[in-house]
């Protein structure tokens, strides 16, 4: 699963930056091929978004990502008022 939401998302980033690129830089586009670049553009933007949030979950969720070495709440609270942060 998580090669295809990685592929998922290297084609959408791609869709987004071509169609953005098109729909920003050109001037001899009529009005209706303006409008169906950005509409891609935002397709390619929602959906590299989302497919980027799920690989990374799926990566903490497997364990690939290292912990982070932070102090929960508690411990956080306590530091600060020995002033030891």
């Amino acid at each position: 699963m998580r090669k295809v939401s990685a592929t998922i998302n290297v084609i959408a980033w791609s869709g987004f930056w071509a169609f953005g690129y098109l729909a920003v830089s050109t001037d001899a586009y009529s009005e209706t091929q303006l409008v169906t670049a950005s509409l891609l553009a935002a397709l390619g933007l929602i959906t590299g978004i989302i497919a980027y949030l799920r690989l990374t979950q799926s990566a903490d969720g497997s364990g690939y990502v290292k912990t982070t070495k932070q102090l929960n709440a508690a411990a956080q609270n306590r530091a600060q008022e020995q002033g030891s942060i």
